[in-house]
């Protein structure tokens, strides 16, 4: 969604409360200060938290999917287990297989409709939720954040290496294994291609900060790189990502899409953008399909 050069300032902050570097009490007041339209912009702020039951386009219900929760062992994890949404397309499989991976605050409805979205078009989807060894995601996205920055970092990111190992051994898994994230999920999904290197098959990063350098020679996966245009603090880690996996002889392509902020893909929320979303993901669910099927 385009925004005026007011609205912008108020994004800006939403950004910054998103990824957990401001309250939620900071977010309205710091709004509230700014002015859009000539008026206070606390009710413009107000509209950008997330509207999830507006924002499902698959339901749980539909007769294309079967979706149950999981749980599995996942040793050197925050608590060495875990617990995941499965969700297997119509018919007896097997499947090509597809991870999905949440933001910075567990797994809200809105990553669970994107693995609906991903099994509608043919793959076996596992979102596994890292807040499973607290409890799982709360219900609201400020305690999720809360107690996402609460876990061991690097334990979390074991449990969904975890998560990605089992999801390809799974019986319903034809062994061929893609990833797909978004923000925190999306740097997760470019930690996995690295870490998992021939294990992994293929990977979608959505503006996902780029992985250390030193690992990117690990990746084997064919990467499609999303990007959104206006967003410094990943697309400032592009340049050398790009130039590592040129050297490491990487198949991966790099897509930008024009006015667009981070978080794009996510129409819970006033940063979505309709266009933009629907042609990255067209062709996400067309890489998984050339390289997993």
């Amino acid at each position: 969604m385009k925004t005026s050069s007011e609205e912008h300032e108020v994004v800006d902050l939403f950004n910054e409360y998103c990824h957990g570097r401001m309250e939620r009490r900071d977010f309205f007041q710091r709004s509230a200060a700014l002015t859009v339209g000539g008026v206070s912009a606390l009710a413009f702020a107000q509209t950008l938290l997330p509207q999830y039951a507006q924002a499902q386009t698959i339901s749980f219900t539909d007769e294309r999917i079967r979706p149950v929760y999981v749980d599995y062992p996942s040793p050197g994890g925050n608590s060495g287990t875990m617990r995941g949404y499965l969700v297997q397309p119509s018919g007896e499989g097997p499947f090509p297989a597809v991870l999905v991976v949440h933001e910075n605050r567990g797994l809200n409805p809105y990553v669970k409709d994107v693995a609906r979205r991903v099994a509608v078009a043919g793959f076996l989807a596992l979102a596994p939720d890292g807040l499973a060894p607290v409890g799982g995601y709360p219900g609201n996205d400020d305690d999720g954040r809360s107690m996402q920055s609460s876990l061991d970092g690097d334990k979390l990111r074991q449990d969904m290496v975890n998560s990605a190992r089992f999801l390809k051994r799974h019986e319903l898994s034809n062994g061929k294994l893609g990833a797909t994230g978004f923000c925190w999920g999306g740097s997760t999904t470019n930690f996995l291609a690295a870490t998992l290197g021939a294990d992994l098959q293929a990977a979608v990063p959505f503006y996902g900060e780029a992985p250390e350098t030193s690992m990117v020679p690990n990746i084997r996966a064919a990467m499609m790189v999303q990007y959104a245009e206006k967003d410094g603090w990943v697309n400032k880690t592009r340049p050398d990502y790009e130039k590592a996996l040129q050297a490491a002889g990487a198949i991966y392509e790099m897509h930008s899409y024009p006015d667009t902020g981070h978080g794009f893909h996510n129409n819970s929320t006033h940063r979505y953008n309709e266009a933009a979303a629907e042609l990255a993901w067209e062709p996400t669910i067309a890489w998984f399909t050339k390289h997993l099927a």
